[in-house]
């Protein structure tokens, strides 16, 4: 359920927790479910990109306060051909696409 990837400065770790999406459906004001079909139709918000990335590095491990200076930095006032995919990544990771998961994970 979590997803390594480049994002800014360095390779991170995103994981989508339960308390993590929790917080992104009060945010979002949208059930996983919906938020997920939204962001596969091209149906999404900016913002919803951006809360995915910083949520899911909260979820890998990143401090909250750290999670938001790096999507500030790398998040925002990015093209969204850069912060789709990854978004879209780490829902699947959470969705139970284990592709990008460790044999010791598994």
């Amino acid at each position: 359920m979590k997803h390594t990837a480049f994002f800014g400065d360095a390779e991170h770790t995103f994981a989508l927790t339960d308390p993590m999406i929790a917080e992104l459906e009060r945010i979002t004001d949208l059930g996983i479910g919906a938020l997920y079909l939204r962001a596969v139709n091209m149906g999404f918000k900016l913002a919803d990109l951006v809360e995915i990335i910083r949520l899911s590095l909260i979820g890998g491990g990143a401090y909250p306060e750290q999670a938001m200076q790096l999507t500030d930095t790398y998040g925002r006032n990015r093209p969204i051909a850069e912060l789709y995919p990854l978004a879209m990544d780490i829902l699947d990771a959470r969705w139970g696409d284990d592709k990008d998961d460790n044999e010791a994970d598994k």
